[in-house]
């Protein structure tokens, strides 16, 4: 357990048995094709700024024709600096100074694709109705603050990010959308995408800043392959999973903020899944720590946000589950010759039948549609 109370480790557990027993049981949990990845210089770095860092490397099949296509991902969970109260200024500059040391260790480690947990540079504050000062966080996507801070260190690291803000459209009334903003190892504004599913459970009703994403599936061709982002909540959609992979992603990734209570039994499970069934990799990242916020005459504490960050290969072998408690870098090679590899072994792709299912889906949302069932 760690200091907070929390479990801080749940893949550690394992350590516990004995070594042939831990040999087997991470062979089941997670497949065979994944290895450590030595990051020495990284560590030392890494330890300078109590960040912890991990490094895997699935290992790939040799071609004929192609030659490997290998890419190193960056996964960095973390929580707040400074309670959720502290004036925008000082929290945002406290959060730029972690991000810059991260991205340092990720450039260290040779790191290709970094990307942030959901709404990073800021309290998660949108299970809180009160709004203010929350809604002053929000910015342009395309010319903001945090925006222009990510696109000069990734000119400087040659290294595309994936920057999850609260967005403030201000040529279409001043609204607010949850958004990942994808910036290219050049430091350019390749494009973003907007949250497609908005939670309403428990206190996760974030319709009240904003509402469903109008941006579609787009899938971000880099130089270091092409990658999709699944906002948080969108990841409980075999769907939404599905469109991404039918644009061609390679990589999709899943920044996050989610509290134990409401989501952690299906944590391990649902980026993994997508994985699979799509022939792609999912990185999978959440928020760390508990945020206790104003409300009214009260504090409210909505739980602990559980970080475990992990990556999944198209067959289904993945990393171990990073810390639930700890601010860390995530970092995981392979190639992304792998998805077409698997795609071929599985044929899920060639069998999926999306002709049936979109005459199905086309029937499902008519008015009088009525449901296939045979009774007696």
């Amino acid at each position: 357990m760690s200091g907070s109370g929390e479990l801080e480790n749940l893949d550690r557990i394992f350590d516990k048995l004995a070594v042939e027993d831990q040999i087997q049981v991470k062979r089941i949990l997670y497949g065979t094709n994944v290895k450590s990845l030595d990051l020495p210089e990284a560590k030392d770095i890494a330890k300078t700024y109590n960040i912890e860092i991990a490094g895997y490397h699935f290992m790939g099949k040799s071609e004929h024709l192609r030659a490997p296509r290998l890419v190193r991902i960056g996964a960095f969970q973390n929580k707040l600096p400074l309670p959720p109260t502290t004036p925008i200024t000082d929290q945002r500059n406290a959060l730029y100074k972690l991000a810059e040391n991260a991205i340092s260790i990720a450039a260290q480690a040779k790191v290709n694709i970094f990307c942030f947990q959901e709404a990073w540079n800021m309290p998660f504050a949108f299970c809180t109705r009160e709004k203010q000062p929350w809604c002053e966080y929000a910015e342009s996507a395309e010319s903001g603050p945090t925006t222009k801070f990510l696109q000069e260190l990734a000119r400087q690291h040659n290294m595309v990010i994936i920057n999850s803000i609260l967005e403030r459209d201000e040529i279409h009334g001043d609204v607010m959308w949850n958004t990942s903003v994808v910036i290219d190892n050049h430091g350019d504004v390749l494009g973003k995408h907007r949250k497609n599913h908005i939670p309403r459970v428990g206190d996760f009703n974030e319709s009240m800043y904003y509402m469903e994403g109008n941006t579609g599936h787009p899938v971000f061709e880099t130089e270091f392959g092409k990658i999709a982002i699944n906002i948080c909540y969108g990841r409980h959609h075999p769907l939404n999973w599905l469109m991404f992979g039918i644009n061609g992603a390679e990589i999709v990734f899943n920044p996050s903020a989610t509290i134990g209570n409401l989501s952690e039994p299906l944590w391990g499970i649902e980026a993994r899944n997508a994985a699979i069934a799509n022939g792609y990799f999912t990185v999978a990242i959440n928020r760390v720590g508990t945020e206790v916020y104003p409300m009214e005459d009260t504090l409210k504490n909505f739980g602990h946000f559980y970080g475990s960050n992990y990556v999944t290969a198209p067959d289904g072998s993945r990393t171990p589950g990073f810390s639930r408690t700890k601010d860390g870098l995530l970092v995981a090679e392979f190639d992304l010759n792998t998805c077409r590899q698997v795609r071929d072994h599985w044929g899920f792709q060639m069998t999926q039948r999306l002709d049936l299912y979109a005459r199905s889906l086309q029937n499902a949302i008519k008015p009088d549609f009525v449901p296939q069932i045979i009774r007696k």
